[in-house]
């Protein structure tokens, strides 16, 4: 998995697949969005206005990662 901000448009994308995918996109709300890939699997999901919706001060966000290893 990645995650991606880019401070210059306050974005977050989580990516959950590598690769290139033909992306269907849902729209949660007016802030984030789901794309999905043929067969239903999660490609990734983008947050606009990511300090605001993740509580993420920019410049500094502080991620906590329980229960996950490295491959």
């Amino acid at each position: 998995m990645k995650i991606i901000y880019d401070p210059e448009v306050d974005a977050v994308y989580f990516r959950f697949l590598e690769g290139d995918y033909e992306c269907t996109t849902i729209r949660l709300n007016e802030d984030v969005a789901v794309n999905i890939a043929p067969g239903g699997k999660i490609v990734g999901i983008e947050v606009l206005d990511a300090s605001e919706n993740l509580n993420i001060i920019p410049g500094s966000p502080t991620i906590k990662l329980e229960k996950i290893s490295s491959a």
